[in-house]
């Protein structure tokens, strides 16, 4: 924006056009007063009356840009929170408000650092406040370049006089002109330890001092951001009008399903939260930069308006004829103007940086209300969600209790009722799991990788437990074990006490078919029904008899018919005592059998030949409760037997041996 756009120095008009342009009539419509009243009306709506006084620091500039970049990097986060195509939509406008705010308070810096500028080494006027601390060592600078000058025309006075001297004179001459050499000398020395100062001062070897040291660290502080931001407008041009540049970031946002489970509404909910929380700070420092502009823009509004009141009391003079006259109002018009055009140049990039500022403030409430509405909808939803599942769950839970006092009621067998119990309390636990990840998740297909990825886990890090609750539905099968059954399992027998979901316990029982515990308590993992080398034996329900062997070797030479005779009549004189419990338990496994017969349970004999002779085996039935007493009466009525006469013609130590016998097909 040009508010003079006809400002310029009336010295260039001809000479006849002068009275007439700096008479008071011609003030009063002069462009440089039409500009002022302007100005001052534009950065009144921005900055009101009152809004301070004095003049800024430029040391407080770097501060002032250090804010602005802080502020400058928060505004380009956002596009991390645009979610949805309204959210880009105030991204990029936000973006671009953002970039023109950082372009203006480069602006603005730029014209204060030129403004504060000192007089230069070579002597140039500056066009602002200058640094009194200096300008003493200035000032003596130039005291000496004139002197040293001065010297110089002496010396080359004196050498044109030494050409046309002769005798006498031209000693003279010789010596005032070697004196004025060594004064000469003597003055280029000074002047150019001073001249070597005042660079110094004056910043020109590049140091950090002065005012130069200060455009250095805006130009620092321009590096650190993209230069179609900071990059200095063209020469020439009005600094509060330089080109505007935009320079989005691509931002992509798909079709958003809105949430539905209780997983995905948590995390919108939060992310709403914290988008809103991002949003309060931005509004802080917001708000914190347009304080800190206001304060900068304060003495600007200030130093217009003086100048408002000086151009009125210019245009109020009385006219005038006189040259001198003419020509001093003439040099205060063209100290107003430049003066003017200095302040404007800091005032403008601040006025409309303080209108950029309230309109990224309203866009960010408005942003900051749009999440809210969100966090808003998002915790109803989630409020519904977990009242419907803890009606869904209460119901399952309903259910399950009138499933447990069902099967309390209507099964009366022991185990029958226990295994009811379980397969109800599996299918409770599952059929909570089940709900709560329908629950949890968006959609059927995350249910189904989370399920995938979950059995999977589970599959190799408990393959083990799983196989034994496996194990467990087959051990409590038709055909399985029970608590108080006997069993043989690795060689280990004993009665179960307990089967668990993963493993069962034995009391085992002592060695040689002693019914009296060995006082320990064996534990199997259920798993043990797939290993096919372990072996797990039982009693069909409903008997208990095992088989036994007797055995004797006799040499070939007897007769080992008779011998056979004598130990098989040994054996049934004892076995008659349990005939009928054996018949019993005989027609029980016909029951369970079912269509399969089943021999007589009773003594039978065999003969084998072995190495030392023949063997003559007796097999017999046992019943488990009396398996103990049963072999005593039958090594007993052995021993009886072997001792009548004719005795026989035995191998070895001639004593019968008794073993249990568990392979009933033998």
């Amino acid at each position: 924006m040009k508010l003079l756009p006809c400002c310029r120095s009336v010295s260039n008009r001809p000479a006849h056009e002068q009275r007439s342009a700096f008479s008071p009539h011609a003030l009063r419509h002069h462009p440089i007063f039409s500009g002022l009243a302007l100005c001052v009306l534009l950065l009144g709506v921005v900055a009101p009356l009152g809004a301070g006084s004095g003049t800024s620091n430029p040391r407080d500039l770097i501060p002032y840009l250090n804010q602005v970049i802080e502020w400058y990097h928060q505004a380009d986060a956002q596009h991390q929170m645009a979610a949805e195509p309204n959210d880009v939509i105030t991204v990029t406008d936000n973006r671009r408000i953002a970039d023109e705010v950082v372009r203006l308070a480069f602006n603005y810096a730029r014209a204060e650092v030129e403004g504060a500028a000192p007089e230069g080494a070579n002597g140039t006027p500056g066009s602002g406040v200058e640094n009194s601390r200096y300008q003493s060592l200035m000032q003596y600078s130039s005291k000496l370049d004139k002197e040293a000058q001065q010297v110089q025309t002496e010396l080359a006075a004196l050498k044109q006089k030494l050409a046309t001297a002769s005798g006498s004179s031209r000693k003279d001459v010789e010596s005032a002109l070697a004196e004025e050499q060594s004064e000469l000398d003597l003055a280029n020395a000074r002047r150019d330890m001073l001249h070597n100062m005042v660079e110094f001062v004056s910043g020109s070897s590049g140091n950090s001092l002065g005012v130069t040291g200060l455009r250095a660290q805006v130009e620092a502080l321009a590096h650190s951001l993209p230069a179609s931001l900071t990059e200095p407008p063209p020469a020439g041009k009005n600094t509060s009008s330089a080109p505007e540049t935009f320079s989005p970031v691509p931002i992509s946002v798909g079709n958003r399903i809105p949430p539905t489970g209780l997983w995905g509404l948590t995390a919108d909910l939060f992310a709403n939260f914290r988008n809103m929380r991002r949003l309060d700070q931005a509004t802080e420092q917001t708000q914190a930069l347009a304080q800190r502009s206001k304060e900068f823009r304060g003495p600007l509004v200030e130093s217009l308006r003086d100048l408002s009141k000086r151009a009125d009391e210019m245009a109020s003079r009385p006219d005038s004829t006189d040259p001198t006259v003419l020509a001093q109002q003439k040099k205060d018009l063209d100290a107003l103007t430049l003066q003017f055009k200095q302040v404007s140049a800091m005032a403008l990039p601040l006025s409309k940086e303080g209108i950029l500022l309230d309109l990224y403030s309203k866009s960010l409430s408005d942003w900051r209300q749009s999440f809210k509405s969100r966090y808003s909808s998002d915790l109803k939803n989630l409020l519904a969600r977990l009242v419907f599942l803890a009606v869904i769950l209460a119901a399952v839970l309903g259910a399950a209790e009138l499933w447990r006092r069902t099967i309390m009621r209507y099964v009366h067998e022991a185990r029958r009722r226990y295994q009811f119990l379980l397969l109800r309390k599996i299918v409770l636990w599952c059929a909570i799991a089940i709900i709560i990840a329908f629950s949890f998740a968006n959609q059927l297909g995350s249910v189904a990788t989370f399920a995938g990825l979950l059995t999977a886990g589970i599959a190799v890090a408990l393959q083990s437990v799983i196989l034994s609750v496996a194990g467990y539905f087959f051990l409590i099968g038709k055909y399985g074990i029970r608590v108080g059954d006997r069993v043989q399992i690795s060689g280990v027998t004993g009665e179960v006490l307990d089967i668990g979901l993963v493993r069962l316990h034995l009391m085992e029982f002592g060695s040689g078919g002693a019914e009296s515990p060995s006082g320990r308590v064996v534990a199997f993992s259920n798993s043990i029904v797939f290993q096919p080398t372990a072996g797990l034996f039982k009693q069909i329900p409903g008997t208990s008899f095992v088989w036994h062997e007797v055995m004797l070797t006799v040499s070939p030479d007897s007769d080992f018919r008779a011998v056979e005779k004598r130990m098989l009549n040994a054996v049934q004189a004892v076995y008659a005592d349990y005939h009928d419990n054996m018949e019993q338990q005989r027609r029980q496994l016909e029951r369970v059998l079912r269509f399969s017969p089943v021999d007589a349970l009773q003594p039978k004999s065999r003969l084998r030949f072995t190495p030392g002779g023949v063997e003559v085996a007796i097999q017999y039935p046992v019943d488990l409760a009396n398996a103990g007493e049963i072999d005593d009466r039958v090594t007993r009525e052995l021993l009886n037997a072997l001792g009548q006469k004719p005795r026989l013609n035995l191998v070895g130590s001639g004593a019968p041996t008794v073993v249990l016998k568990t392979d009933l097909a033998s």
